[in-house]
């Protein structure tokens, strides 16, 4: 948390600078830069000298003390101590960009106390956290960068709750080149990278438990990313923080600007991997080899597709609240993937425009906005991978399901399961079956299941599922229900019920006997 506090403070304040000083250090060029860094601040924060500026030979030092921010809170609800000044370095180049850099660590402890005036105390410590980079004035943000952060532990105690944290090292990389059309916007790529993971967390509510990552790694990657309206859209929210309701021209301003930045980009996707999970507490350990998840948005703006995945490998679980003779049927490997395709973006962004900033009815405006973004207000969504393996069942689905946004009953849904061995799933619920004999059930409708199945080549069991708008379902071209009668989901109205004859089919329920 502290890590996040200080390199945030420091970019915040960088993010500020806005034009590049002339190449001769002195202080007139450092009393700019300290101008130019706490111009958009509270004037109380500006006046602390929390921000200090010094020339240092062929670059400025920019000084943040941390401490001057607290001087006025009372010690007996919030005191920190070991908090040093810390030191940014920035050299002004002649083509107008900065070099950044810094070389600080962090060892603080303290205490606060929350609404209930129950105290927790902490610690927080970086052995090290180094990093250089260049910095756009015109964009707000580093066009390229490299961080590395050491040995950072964390803990805090409650009379209630006890967390500590720790991680051996975090790498980030960062670079960008302009894109391609020559329109201003930006392509930007990063890389993190993490080790050593522990945390531990125990409260009166729940036992002690322990989470740990051998490794944590992150790759992202955003194209044509309009950086410099981005920047012009925080700082009109930073002047405009305080106001009620925007003037009709500062609503025309940042309509204006938001109009010039969209689409707000052309591309997105980002991957986390996680390997060797663990979770573990009193009542065992489970966790898995391999954890993913992915990201990603691409396509023209009019027809952008949004796409969202978890994959795990080598899932483990050893407790005792799982019985032995299920623990087969606990997945080892499962990859789920789904999308959204067709978002109509520019619509969505020529709707923004037409929107009252001041309107007093937000959920009107979003629902008009909502069907927009889903051209006509159809929405598919899009399965192309779901799959799940354990010791006794290997199954895989792809499909989509079309509907609209604004009904659930209108839809439909193309699916195809695959299943390897299934003769050997069934002989496995046949045999739980034996200690737990509601699963007869499960067992007779697999095999129900079964005889509607093709063979694939590779010996796999296929179903072609189709469900249509109309209700009717089939399964590998075999109609299994009829399409649902006009009136099904209509109903009967309450006076109507109560004018229905009794049914004197075969399945009506015949009057008791009259006693004698």
């Amino acid at each position: 948390m502290r890590l996040k506090l200080v390199t945030a403070t420091s970019l915040l304040a960088l993010c500020l600078v806005t034009t590049a000083q002339s190449a001769e250090i002195n202080q007139d060029g450092a009393n700019a830069v300290k101008d130019t860094l706490t111009k958009l601040l509270p004037e109380d924060m500006a006046k602390s000298g929390f921000i200090s500026v010094n020339p240092a030979g062929t670059r400025y030092e920019i000084i943040y003390d941390l401490a001057k921010l607290l001087t006025k809170v009372d010690p007996a609800k919030f005191a920190i101590s070991g908090l040093t000044p810390f030191s940014t370095f920035a050299t002004p180049l002649d083509s107008g960009l900065w070099n950044i850099e810094g070389d600080n660590k962090l060892n603080v402890s303290g205490h606060f106390k929350d609404p209930d005036q129950k105290t927790t105390n902490f610690t927080y410590s970086i052995a090290s956290i180094v990093y250089s980079g260049v910095f756009d004035p015109a964009i707000s943000y580093l066009r390229s960068g490299t961080f590395a952060i050491k040995d950072v532990k964390v803990a805090s105690k409650s009379e209630i709750a006890e967390v500590s944290a720790r991680i051996a090292s975090m790498d980030h990389k960062l670079s960008s080149t302009d894109s391609s059309g020559g329109n201003g916007r930006i392509d930007f790529v990063g890389s993190a990278s993490m080790s050593g993971f522990v945390e531990q967390v125990s409260s009166l509510q729940m036992p002690p438990i322990e989470l740990r990552a051998g490794s944590i790694n992150v790759d992202a990657k955003v194209n044509g990313l309009p950086a410099k309206q981005i920047r012009e859209m925080v700082f009109f929210a930073l002047e405009h923080l305080d106001e009620k309701e925007l003037s009709a021209e500062n609503t025309d301003k940042i309509k204006a600007i938001v109009k010039e930045a969209f689409p707000l980009l052309t591309s997105f996707s980002e991957t986390i991997g996680i390997n060797d999970l663990a979770v573990i507490n009193e009542m065992g350990k489970g966790g898995a080899k391999a954890f993913g998840y992915n990201l990603a948005i691409e396509g023209p703006s009019d027809a952008m597709r949004f796409g969202f995945g978890m994959n795990a490998q080598e899932i483990s679980l050893d407790t005792p609240l799982m019985p032995a003779n299920y623990a087969p049927f606990m997945p080892t490997n499962f990859d789920f993937q789904l999308a959204v395709p067709n978002l109509d973006f520019a619509s969505f962004g020529d709707a923004l425009m037409a929107v009252d900033f001041n309107d007093k009815a937000p959920e009107k405006t979003g629902e008009e906005m909502a069907k927009k973004l889903f051209r006509d207000g159809l929405l598919m969504v899009e399965f192309p991978k779901v799959s799940a393996k354990s010791e006794v069942y290997d199954l895989d689905m792809t499909g989509k399901i079309e509907g609209r946004v604004d009904t659930e009953k209108d839809y439909s849904m193309e699916a195809t399961i695959l299943a390897r061995d299934l003769d050997k799933t069934i002989a496995a619920v046949q045999e739980l079956a034996k200690t737990d004999p509601d699963l007869n059930q499960v067992s007779f409708g697999i095999m129900m299941v079964k005889g509607f199945a093709k063979t694939d080549a590779d010996g796999r069991s296929r179903w072609d599922i189709s469900v249509s708008r109309d209700g009717a379902i089939a399964v590998n071209g075999q109609v299994v229900k009829g399409p649902d009668s006009p009136d099904q989901d209509q109903g009967l109205e309450p006076d109507q019920e109560q004018e229905q004859e009794p049914d004197q089919g075969q399945d009506a329920v015949p009057a008791p006997p009259q006693q004698p």
